[in-house]
């Protein structure tokens, strides 16, 4: 039986995927097809916004520490960052020699009150959601997400199957994305949030002890090791797909709907079977997974062929999706919780500005063959980074239980 906070918590999930999706995903193919982007300008859709995320996390933290009640600045984020759809459906109206840089612009404007929204929501929801319910609801919860994600995606590659390189059919996209994101602000209102009691002592902007926490360190290593070997091949995926593959607005929305279903079959599974092994240990079967993805895709530009590895890699994603998150909460002690998603964030934008950069550098040096290759290896090497923590922290574990 689900709480109030969980039920709500899923209204807002899918109202903000579908959000998400309807823009997010088509952000590629439309600065291609219709701003005539570069390589490098398609790779800097991956990095701007870990950039402005940098830039942002820890003023976001600050503000968002010292206030009793997070619920109506997280609400005021998402709709400031929304609001900014309006821009991007301006775009091309602006002279065509700049119409790439603009939107590139626009984006990383998003993404200051975005950065906000999401720490927001992170520290939000980990104190509504019992420690002990909390691999059921996100497993179910991200598995609802899902479902909301690939109807979305499917609905509108159907609507837009002739419209890749119609402008205003991108236009009704972004505006579509707006509306859901109004839902986005609505559903946020409507969680009951406990206020914090303020207390006269000042809180401090950071917590320096975290980084003494064995488990804490640990995953901090494991985690953006795996997030930099797999985000690096983020721009290489997009110019694949549509310089090479040749994919239309269908055929991106095809590859998304068939990652997102494996997905919603194997959220479970992966919950199951982190309940009976670890976090950790799932994640290096997950690494492993996501490392075969590269490879698999360079071997052919057939469009059904990719859709069956996309198929691959939704099943390796839930498992990444769901246990980076909740071994996260894990490793962060519950009185430095704050501290420790922060800076977690501030580390991960760091790895998601620059990994992309260097995919799209490799992919000008090696080629596409080589470049996707050379990230296959380099995610097995992140999958045994995992492994060596889920070893130390048992070790560690056992050494304390021995003194104990």
């Amino acid at each position: 039986m689900r709480t109030y906070n969980e039920k709500i918590s899923i209204y807002h999930g899918m109202v903000s995927t579908i959000a998400v999706n309807l823009a997010g995903n088509f952000y590629p193919i439309f600065a291609i097809s219709i701003l005539g982007a570069t390589n490098y300008q398609v790779g800097l859709i991956s990095s701007l916004p870990p950039l402005i995320a940098l830039l942002m996390t820890i003023p976001a933290a600050i503000l968002l520490n010292r206030l009793e009640t997070q619920k109506k600045t997280v609400a005021m984020a998402v709709l400031w960052t929304r609001m900014l759809f309006l821009f991007l459906i301006g775009v091309v109206y602006i002279s065509s020699s700049y119409q790439a840089w603009a939107f590139l612009i626009i984006i990383a404007f998003m993404n200051v009150p975005a950065t906000v929204s999401n720490i927001g929501w992170q520290t939000l929801i980990s104190g509504m959601i019992k420690d002990e319910r909390r691999g059921a609801f996100f497993s179910d919860r991200n598995r609802l997400l899902t479902i909301a994600g690939m109807v979305s995606t499917l609905v509108i590659g159907i609507i837009m199957k002739n419209q890749t390189n119609n402008a205003t059919a991108y236009q009704w996209l972004f505006f579509t994305a707006l509306l859901f994101g109004l839902g986005e602000v609505y559903f946020l209102m409507k969680h009951k949030e406990k206020s914090q009691p303020s207390t006269s002592t000042k809180k401090s902007s950071m917590d320096w002890s975290i980084f003494k926490d064995h488990g804490y360190k640990w995953f901090l290593i494991a985690a953006l090791c795996f997030n930099f070997t797999w985000q690096m091949s983020w721009g290489i995926f997009n110019i694949y797909n549509v310089r090479f593959a040749e994919a239309t607005i269908l055929w991106i929305s095809i590859f998304s709907v068939a990652n997102q279903l494996v997905q919603i079959f194997t959220f479970p599974l992966w919950k199951r079977w982190a309940e009976q092994k670890s976090n950790t240990l799932m994640l290096v079967w997950a690494a492993l997974g996501m490392a075969l993805v590269p490879f698999l895709t360079v071997l052919s530009t057939n469009l059904y062929y990719l859709t069956i590895v996309n198929a691959i890699s939704g099943f390796f994603i839930s498992g990444v999706v769901l246990l980076l998150f909740n071994l996260l909460l894990e490793q962060s002690p519950s009185e430095t919780r704050t501290y420790c998603i922060t800076s977690y964030n501030v580390l991960l934008s760091f790895v998601a500005f620059i990994a992309p950069q260097i995919g799209i550098f490799l992919l000008e040096g090696l080629g596409i063959q080589k470049s996707m290759e050379l990230n296959s290896i380099l995610r097995i090497g992140s999958a045994f980074v995992f492994l060596l923590m889920y070893y130390q922290t048992r070790k560690n574990t056992k050494a304390i239980l021995l003194k104990g």
